[in-house]
């Protein structure tokens, strides 16, 4: 009984608490590029299919192990003498959110030119927000020990979940109550609504200014003259730029390949999906190259090639050996069928025939009451039974609410069902996303702490959001109902994939 109000007391800890405000930072611009967003495309007659396309401005927080050695090792001139390395950072990437969201208000869907500036608006805020949780995750790793990450996880799922609340119930009441509608769409409204999002971001803001840096970090020994500073920043700007230059360069390629697989009967969305998974394969490797070159060259650091890049992922593969590819299938596939389906989730609800209030209400402010909840009874039971029976749990349960979406597809307009539903599968995501944060932390060492987490989280997504975009037209030819039970089907390797872990990988951590 002790260790149990011990475990609830606990979540006063100054750090807790505080992770909480930063985990609305984070929580907040996510539905803004995904879910409230769809809305507004949606209402300014932006196709079904071209909507769930936009699911991919997230990718940013896919691909963050990219820049995440930039965050980790390369101090902000004046900020850091004032606020420390990673504040300084969290200060920066709070203010390119916000300047994001900005960019996203002044921009009209309705127009192509608007539709294309809200592209861009929304990459921008994908990657400031990515940045934002690189400096987030490697705080909240460094700033406690080991017996409280649990905890710090849950306080940040509630947090993101209460920023997931005001970015989606209260934009949609928002925007709703400015008087926009499906029937007659205002423009005006929504860019209202998008600035009011950018002023919430002042809590990460006043958090970020309120809080202690961390003592715990990794230093640079490669960063001592002006002249490394500038090898480094150029090593990053050659690795994005190849990324950039190989997707676009390859798009003609890429169109021809899926347009190939399609002719043999694969099937469009299989076809566009494999053809896309070989241009970012493509992409990735040419920035490896370019990074090998420039260090052959001479041009790049090789310390700072192999301390970036190389030393983090050589010493998770060192630590597990073999059992790294098992763990890493694990972090590739646990949420797979829980993105997919968010990717549809509000379309889904207004072919439905509800309301934008009713989805408000049900979703954003009852749901996600309840992923809080979740979050909290999952970071307790993470404590008291171990972080991978409660990923079992959680994996279990999500396959079985994901079938629960079938009979909100057969029952159009029932609102009662739909708040049976909402509740079982917030639960299980709040319960399933404390476990799993816990998880990938105890994964990370310390002296990796931003690149490890970096490229765990970017595995845990990148999978689920480009199958994710190909959601609507999964639906388009197949139907809501098998759509769901296919996104279901998703979740069953995961259970096999826990069960191995659990038995065959050994807890080695560093």
């Amino acid at each position: 009984m002790q260790g149990s109000l011990d475990s609830i007391s606990a979540y006063a800890h100054p750090r807790v608490l505080a992770m909480l405000f930063l985990g609305f930072s984070a929580g907040l611009p996510l539905l803004l590029i995904f879910s409230t967003l769809s809305i507004w495309l949606s209402e300014a007659g932006v196709e079904r299919s071209a909507v769930t396309y936009f699911s991919w401005a997230a990718l940013g927080y896919s691909f963050k192990f990219v820049w995440a050695p930039l965050v980790d090792k390369l101090p902000l001139p004046l900020l850091e003498k004032f606020l420390g390395k990673r504040r300084s950072w969290l200060l920066l990437s709070q203010l390119m959110v916000i300047s994001a969201m900005l960019w996203m208000a002044m921009s009209d869907p309705a127009s192509a030119k608007g539709l294309q500036y809200m592209a861009y608006a929304a990459v921008f805020l994908g990657f400031s927000s990515a940045t934002q949780d690189i400096v987030i995750d490697a705080y909240r790793i460094e700033a406690v020990e080991e017996t409280l990450q649990a905890l710090m996880s849950a306080s940040y799922v509630a947090g993101y979940r209460i920023g997931m609340i005001v970015a989606g119930a209260g934009a949609l009441y928002l925007a709703a109550g400015l008087g926009t509608t499906k029937e007659a769409y205002v423009y005006s409204s929504w860019q209202l609504t998008y600035v009011a999002m950018a002023g919430t971001m002042l809590v990460g803001v006043v958090t970020t200014l309120m809080i202690d840096e961390p003592h715990s970090h990794s230093e640079s020994s490669f960063l001592e003259s002006t002249s490394d500073y500038l090898r480094f920043l150029l090593l990053f700007a050659c690795c994005v730029s190849a990324l950039i230059f190989a997707y676009v360069w390859l798009a003609d390629s890429i169109a021809e390949i899926r347009s190939g697989l399609d002719g043999l009967g694969v099937g469009a969305s299989l076809a566009s999906f494999s053809a896309e998974a070989t241009r970012l394969l493509a992409a990735v490797g040419l920035a490896g190259v370019t990074s090998w070159v420039l260090v052959m060259l001479n041009i790049a650091d090789q310390r700072a090639l192999q301390e970036t890049y190389v030393d983090p992922i050589a010493e998770f593969f060192g630590r597990y050996g073999r059992m790294a590819v098992l763990v890493l299938l694990l972090i590739g596939f646990y949420r797979v069928s829980d993105i997919v389906l968010g990717v549809i989730s509000n379309v889904f609800y207004l072919d439905m025939g509800f309301s934008k209030n009713e989805i408000a209400t049900v979703t954003k402010v009852f749901g996600i009451w309840m992923t809080i909840l979740g979050g909290f009874v999952g970071g307790f039971l993470t404590i008291r039974s171990g972080v991978l029976r409660v990923l079992m749990l959680g994996a279990v349960m999500t396959v079985i609410t994901n079938l629960l979406f079938i009979p909100v597809a057969q029952n159009p307009g029932n609102l009662s069902l739909l708040y049976v539903v909402i509740g079982a599968d917030n639960i299980t995501a709040g319960l399933a996303a404390a476990a799993f944060i816990a998880y990938l932390s105890s994964l990370t060492n310390l002296s990796f702490t931003a690149m490890q987490y970096a490229m765990f989280s970017s595995m845990m997504t990148l999978f689920p959001k480009l199958l994710g975009g190909y959601s609507g037209s999964i639906v388009d030819s197949l139907g809501y109902e098998s759509f769901f039970l296919i996104s279901s089907m998703m979740g069953l390797p995961v259970l096999v994939l826990v069960w191995a872990v659990d038995r065959y990988v050994k807890d080695i951590r560093a």
